[in-house]
This record gives structure tokens, C-alpha cells and sequence, in this order.
């Protein structure tokens, strides 16, 4: 496990983007804002100044569309500079160039603007799950611990999604869950996540068809009777 927060330090021109990303980290488990960079300078001294300080920042989200330096250029100089700090591009850029050169970065997640708070948490919780993988291994590690700590920064792909039920969604639900000390109903969901109380249901009905959730009637509530479920423990 990873001692303490994922310290993470925005890295984006436009001040509403920057708000809205901040104020995204704020609603995730295990993730701690240590700071906003509004360009490629800002963001090299501010990492800089952290690693000096002791205080070293964990993860960047980075735009690469920034006033001074591509986000690229950004993340080669950090390279350059010694600094190991994980990076996940969040851009509108959309040229398979740019990708490719984000791969060969290090960049270990790509974000394409514009998205829901959905998809971030559940691009978010892929990183901390990959950084919990590999903190839990010792510094001899076999094949298979790194295939599985590789494979959390991708989207399962053993549970089929029925039409209509997006991916990010999906994330933000099963992260929503696997927090709860109790069971949730539908409504519970639909509150915290922001979706139709229907939709919520659908997917509670298909994680616990897939076999993820415990799901059984929960009694003595007013009205038509409903469903709880529960992240099943493994």
C-alpha cells in the first residue's frame, strides 16, 4: 500500500478547467491537490520545489495544449530533470501522433476533453489501484504481479456492458460502491453520482449479475420495495 495520498498537481491554462479538475480530486478517495500550474514553466518549478522540499509530487495532470510548452516538452524535460513523477495527459488533442508521443513520455493515462467526472474518477481510481499493485510488491516481482498491476490501469474487460451503460459510468458506480461500509440502494447512487435513479438500478442490476454485488430486498422503507447491494469482499 501507499503511504498517505497521491499528491497531485494540475497543470492547465484555462482557470475553469483547473477549478473543475481540482474540485474533481476533492471528491476521490486517496488523492490530495498539492497544487496548479497554468503553464509548462510553472509546473517544472513547482516540481522542482517539491522534490527539493521532501514534498515530492506523485501525479501530474497534464494539458498539452499549454501557453509556453507542448505537454509534451513538459514531460521530456521532467525526465531530463530526474523527476519520476507519473503523468496522465488531459487534452482535446485528438492526432495519433501526439499519442504515440505521450506513450513514448511516460504518460500512463490519456484524457480526451471534454469528459465526465465519470470517466476522470475512473481513469483516477486505475492509477491509485496500479500504484497499490505495485506498492504492495517487493522489489523482486514476478511476471504476473506486474501483468496485474499493468492490467488495473485498463478497463476490465471480462464483464460485458449491456447497450447504453458507458464505461465511465460504470467506474465512478464500482468506485462508489467499494467505499460503502453498507449496503446502497439505487437512490443512494443516484445521488452521489448524479444519474437517474433508472439508471443507477441498471447498473446495480448488472454488477450483480456479473456476480460483483450482493443484492437482496431491503425492508421496512415506505413505498415500493427496492434493492440494496453490496461490493462483495474478496
Amino acid at each position: 500500500m501507499i503511504d498517505g495520498e497521491i499528491r497531485v498537481l494540475v497543470v492547465e491554462d484555462e482557470a475553469i478547467a483547473a477549478e473543475a479538475h481540482s474540485a474533481y480530486l476533492g471528491r476521490l478517495t486517496g488523492f490530495v491537490l498539492a497544487g496548479t500550474a497554468a503553464d509548462g514553466h510553472s509546473a517544472l518549478r513547482a516540481l522542482t520545489a517539491a522534490s527539493a522540499a521532501g514534498q515530492p509530487i506523485d501525479l501530474v495532470l497534464m494539458d498539452m495544449t499549454l501557453p509556453d510548452l507542448h505537454g509534451l516538452e513538459v514531460s521530456r524535460r521532467m525526465r531530463a530533470a530526474g523527476l519520476t513523477t507519473d503523468i496522465i495527459a488531459i487534452t482535446a488533442v485528438r492526432e495519433l501522433e501526439i499519442v504515440r508521443g505521450a506513450v513514448a513520455a511516460g504518460i500512463v493515462q490519456y484524457l480526451i476533453k471534454p469528459f465526465t467526472y465519470a470517466t476522470f474518477a475512473q481513469k483516477l481510481v486505475q492509477y491509485r489501484d496500479f500504484r497499490i499493485q505495485l506498492g504492495a510488491r517487493t522489489a523482486v516481482t514476478s511476471q504476473s504481479d506486474v501483468d496485474l498491476a499493468f492490467a488495473s490501469l485498463r478497463t476490465p474487460t471480462d464483464l460485458p456492458r449491456p447497450k447504453g451503460l458507458s464505461e465511465g459510468t460504470l467506474g465512478a458506480v464500482i468506485e462508489f460502491l467499494k467505499q460503502q461500509t453498507a449496503p446502497v440502494s439505487s437512490s443512494e447512487v443516484m445521488e452521489q453520482i448524479g444519474i437517474s435513479r433508472v439508471t443507477a438500478r441498471r447498473y446495480l442490476e448488472h454488477l450483480a449479475d456479473t456476480g460483483m454485488l450482493d443484492r437482496q430486498p431491503r425492508y421496512g422503507t415506505p413505498g415500493r420495495p427496492e434493492n440494496e447491494y453490496a461490493w462483495k469482499r474478496r
